[in-house]
């Protein structure tokens, strides 16, 4: 998984300049409503909204912005509806692909998503159509530039639920159970290791290899979905080698 995982690097680098312009706190804004209407406005029983609060750090954003977030999604404060969406379907070269989404109109939404996946040489699918291709998992970044060893994050992470450690990219991925993730992620932090990314995926059980000439199409798709204001989260199982990645990902 190193090319996805290396996806994933610039997807978090990206974040952080979209950020700075103020593109993401709308996505973010919308993550803290929803967290706080399913689960409620307390960060200590509600691990959703404490990782999008954290997540609303990370990109600077004010603590008011938060406060009125949580209070929308609480009741507190008026505010639109949003509801949580998933959408799947294929994209050029065969990949799979899932969405994740924040919507106040299901219909419009679906219907943008739609024509997305169809410009962009791919086709939406029905509910189920490549989920069963992916399993859920908590997934740490630790970049190997850091200077931290496999055997330095395998003696912390082990003994903190961390299923598997691959150091075939550039980053040292870490998987766990969803379950584990929030004890996971504090642990690591504890121990003054420097993460990259954090956050609960889905991680797909094969990739489709992808070549240098497909690979533009591939992630044209997956920027244009990622760039879609309803859009959280995109994953999907390409294989594109680390320096086709690179020289696109800039």
């Amino acid at each position: 998984m190193g090319g996805h995982s290396h996806w994933a690097g610039i997807k978090h680098k990206k974040g952080v300049t979209d950020a700075k312009k103020g593109k993401v706190w709308t996505k973010l804004v919308r993550e803290i409503t929803i967290a706080a209407r399913l689960g409620g406005g307390d960060v200590g029983s509600n691990p959703r909204l404490r990782k999008a609060i954290d997540d609303g750090k990370a990109a600077n954003m004010p603590s008011d912005n938060v406060k009125r977030a949580i209070q929308r999604g609480t009741g507190e404060l008026p505010g639109a509806q949003y509801e949580d969406l998933l959408f799947e379907g294929y994209g050029p070269a065969g990949v799979a692909v899932i969405a994740e989404a924040t919507s106040d109109n299901r219909n419009r939404t679906n219907s943008e998503i739609r024509f997305m996946f169809q410009a962009h040489g791919g086709n939406m699918g029905v509910s189920g159509c490549v989920a069963w291709m992916f399993k859920q998992k908590g997934l740490l970044l630790v970049a190997k530039s850091t200077g931290v060893t496999e055997d330095q994050l395998m003696s912390v992470c082990l003994d903190l639920g961390a299923e598997d450690i691959d150091g075939s990219g550039s980053s040292f991925e870490v998987l766990c159970d969803p379950k584990d993730f929030e004890r996971l992620r504090q642990g690591v932090s504890a121990a003054k290791i420097p993460v990259e990314s954090s956050e609960v995926s889905m991680i797909p059980d094969t990739l489709v290899p992808v070549s240098e000439a497909d690979a533009p199409k591939v992630l044209g798709l997956m920027e244009a979905l990622e760039d879609h204001e309803d859009i959280k989260t995109v994953y999907a199982n390409f294989d594109i080698p680390e320096h086709v990645l690179a020289k696109l990902g800039g």
